[in-house]
């Protein structure tokens, strides 16, 4: 969606096509220049067939329902067809086909490679995989362009398959609707989210009088007349400000796939819960105080919220279900949040947790940009590519294991909400998000990568820097 809403701002006539699903951002839809198609899903009765049966139905349909939107749908040869890699199968070959035939330059998005996540179901040496392989290698060799989410997946195929066409490295960024949430929006997006709250939290969490006070936030002086309408009294009030008996607030989105070790986290917030307890029982102890109020505790209480939906979300989270009925210190739910509050929820929160191993170990997870994008340090699981994005200490920690996450969540949250090992990572993540890229004014190397230091910089910035000199190298296009 990025890509487009950043064509289109150029005045490109843009057509976005895919499947329905979430609603698309409010801010490529006003554009004037966008044009949604949507492809039509397979029908039920596929999706319940067998994988090996399934597959080809699926592959033919997804054919002439792709070939259809690109040929009918657009009333002109596009100039560029970009594509987003994976998925490889059919889409590939079809916009090869597809720009061979109406003379548009092919630009391909390589974000992971598309064989190695059909490896995750069938295993590496699999007939299906080799012949997935060879066909992305085919299709995906040539193009115009290729657009590189790290510089692991560029050197990897650059010298692998041996590519032609102009190459660079464009790292993934957020839009800048993404930031972090003063106390006001925070106040705001819990009172929608409050009415909904899964009563396993009711216990939990600190007492909520909505509108004045929600389980993060609260509004101390000047409450209004009993009459006034919840509407009217909010806006009369002062500022809110973050409670300080409120948990920390820690966010992991995922697919609920076999990339991702929801079982790592799991075992961490047991033994956070028992940590928890054994700390804050020594400092109960010391004090001679058994009724220590909860913001004096060493050791916080956690609120892990799940977001995204997936094949493996039922086993965890009924197993998450027995667990925490014991639980003192940690309470693990799960959210699916619309489009604009998914960002909200980011910048409200206070950690992030990603448990992404990569399928080829070349991409990098979405959700710790997403997360920086919000100014929320984060804990990732480890994999070879991991430092062009989260560096050690500084703007992040990196695990391997669930006993090391369990450590990082202590280190953090210790004295929380005044921990200075997590206030030392937000101050980075600030400082990045409020300087510009240092980049001159004509940019002219098409095999341009991001500099090896750590620097953020905004979607439209590395864009423009990257991509934008790639599709205005017309004269009249750039006057």
């Amino acid at each position: 969606m990025y890509h487009a809403e950043s064509f289109a701002k150029l005045g490109f006539d843009t057509h976005l096509i895919g499947y329905k699903g979430s609603k698309p951002i409010l801010s490529l839809t006003s554009l004037p220049h966008i044009r949604l198609s949507y492809l039509s899903e397979s029908p039920p009765l596929v999706m319940r067939m067998p994988f090996v049966l399934a597959a080809p139905i699926k592959i033919l349909y997804q054919i002439v329902t792709i070939l259809y939107a690109l040929v009918f749908d657009i009333p002109r040869p596009p100039e560029f067809i970009m594509v987003q890699n994976p998925p490889s199968i059919p889409t590939l070959a079809l916009v090869w086909l597809v720009g061979g035939m109406m003379g548009s330059k092919v630009m391909i998005d390589w974000h992971n490679l598309g064989y190695s996540i059909l490896a995750l179901k069938l295993g590496q040496r699999h007939l299906l995989v080799n012949i997935a392989k060879r066909f992305e290698i085919i299709f995906g060799r040539s193009a115009y362009a290729h657009l590189f989410v790290t510089n692991a997946m560029r050197n990897h195929l650059e010298q692998e398959w041996g590519l032609i066409g102009h190459k660079a490295v464009l790292h993934d960024r957020p839009p800048s609707h993404f930031h972090k949430c003063p106390p006001l929006e925070v106040h705001e997006l819990f009172i929608r989210l409050g009415r909904s709250m899964s009563p396993s939290l009711t216990d939990f969490l600190p007492s909520a009088s909505l509108p004045y006070r929600t389980q993060l936030t609260e509004i101390h002086h000047g409450l209004p007349p009993y009459s006034a309408s919840p509407a009217s009294a909010l806006s009369s009030l002062s500022t809110p400000s973050l409670r300080k008996d409120r948990p920390a607030l820690l966010v992991s989105s995922t697919s609920w796939t076999p990339d991702e070790d929801f079982g790592i986290l799991l075992e961490a917030l047991k033994l956070y819960e028992s940590r928890a307890r054994e700390v804050n029982l020594i400092k109960c102890e010391n004090s001679q105080s058994e009724d220590e109020p909860k913001e004096g505790r060493v050791l916080p209480r956690i609120w892990m919220v799940i977001t995204g939906k997936g094949p493996l979300k039922d086993r965890y989270m009924a197993e998450v279900e027995l667990l925490q009925q014991n639980w003192q210190y940690v309470r693990c739910t799960s959210l699916w949040l619309e489009a604009e509050d998914y960002p909200l929820l980011l910048g409200s929160a206070d950690l992030g947790v990603s448990l992404h191993s990569s399928s080829s170990a070349l991409d990098l997870p979405m959700k710790i940009v997403d997360m920086f994008g919000c100014g929320l340090p984060v804990c990732a699981l480890d994999f070879a590519c991991l430092p062009e994005l989260v560096r050690d200490g500084i703007n992040g920690l990196v695990f391997r294991n669930a006993s090391q996450l369990a450590e990082h969540l202590e280190t953090l949250l210790t004295s929380f909400p005044s921990s200075p090992a997590l206030d030392s990572l937000r101050t980075t993540l600030q400082r990045a998000l409020q300087v510009p890229l240092n980049v001159g004014p004509h940019v002219h190397d098409h095999e341009h990568e991001e500099g090896a230091d750590w620097e953020w910089g905004s979607w439209s910035e590395n864009w423009d820097r990257i991509v934008k000199p790639l599709v205005m190298r017309d004269p009249e296009r750039s006057s």
